[in-house]
């Protein structure tokens, strides 16, 4: 079991400890519950679903990497395929403010980049500031997502987002967790092509610049980040953030980098590389490359 989790598995009910142990087990267990695992737990704790996400939140807000604040936040997405998908803040020490991210973003993100289609509702324990709100006005499960918070009835995106400005104001119909191909040719080697991959997924109708990261660890796993932008701008998530955010979600941490890579347009409104290479310097990793989307 990864460290992080064993003080916060033994808040857990004793039935639940139980039934969630064997998936600890793994070091390397990826911060999700499939939709047959959720239904296990419903069974073992007798809970139902809103009462298990809360019951859920500290294992979540374990995976937080607060090296600035210490101030660890938990969230968990609930995808319309039943899956649940861990989220917990994201710091950056020798980095700046604007490269972290927020529980929200994590566990939202987590579940895009994993295939989810769509979300049903968030659970969260603490309140989301009006960074988060308006990075999750960018889903295309809009206003209507469901936000669960301690000690307080669930209340709609809509009731925490009153008059927003969202991706609609600007026409846009494709929306964050659509399907999207931005058509870029798949080229290189199996990282080269995973970063272009990642690239074409991303959500960027605004500056029509898109880019993708990605990872590669010392035992060859290999994780992606999309770039996911927002119609107020600045809760756009970087696609770097999006690779960093699987990989700590994973059980893997900074040093297992050994290298990456950024895709993106040479000529694009935006550009990644100087924010992308200084905050993996700052993490500890040398090996970076940049491809040119084509």
């Amino acid at each position: 079991m990864h460290q992080r989790f064993q003080s916060a598995l033994l808040q857990l009910p004793g039935e639940m400890q139980s039934a969630l142990a064997p998936l600890l087990e793994d070091e390397h267990f990826p911060a999700m519950l499939s939709a047959g695992q959720v239904s296990s737990l419903l069974k073992a704790t007798g809970m139902d679903e809103d009462a298990l996400a809360f019951a859920l939140l500290p294992l979540a807000a374990a995976c937080a990497r607060a090296d600035l604040s210490s101030f660890n936040v938990g969230a968990i997405a609930r995808g319309v395929s039943g899956t649940w998908y861990f989220g917990a803040n994201m710091e950056f020490h020798g980095a700046t403010m604007q490269q972290t991210v927020h529980a929200e973003q994590s566990a939202i993100t987590h579940a895009w980049l994993r295939g989810e289609k769509s979300l049903r509702a968030i659970t969260v324990n603490y309140t989301p500031c009006g960074h988060c709100r308006q990075f999750m006005n960018e889903l295309n499960s809009g206003l209507d997502i469901n936000i669960h918070l301690p000690g307080r009835p669930a209340h709609t995106l809509g009731h925490y987002l009153p008059d927003a400005f969202g991706p609609k104001d600007l026409n846009i119909k494709t929306l964050l967790m659509d399907e999207q191909d931005q058509g870029y040719t798949v080229q290189g080697d199996a990282l080269t092509q995973a970063a272009i991959c990642a690239a074409n997924r991303s959500h960027a109708p605004y500056s029509k610049a898109p880019s993708g990261v990605a990872l590669e660890c010392r035992d060859g796993t290999i994780f992606t980040g999309s770039y996911a932008e927002n119609a107020a701008f600045n809760p756009s998530l970087p696609p770097l953030q999006g690779a960093l955010n699987l990989l700590s979600l994973h059980g893997y941490d900074y040093p297992d980098i050994q290298r990456a890579i950024l895709a993106e347009r040479d000529d694009g409104a935006l550009i990644q590389w100087q924010a992308t290479s200084a905050t993996l310097n700052a993490l500890g990793c040398q090996n970076i490359e940049r491809v040119c989307l084509a």
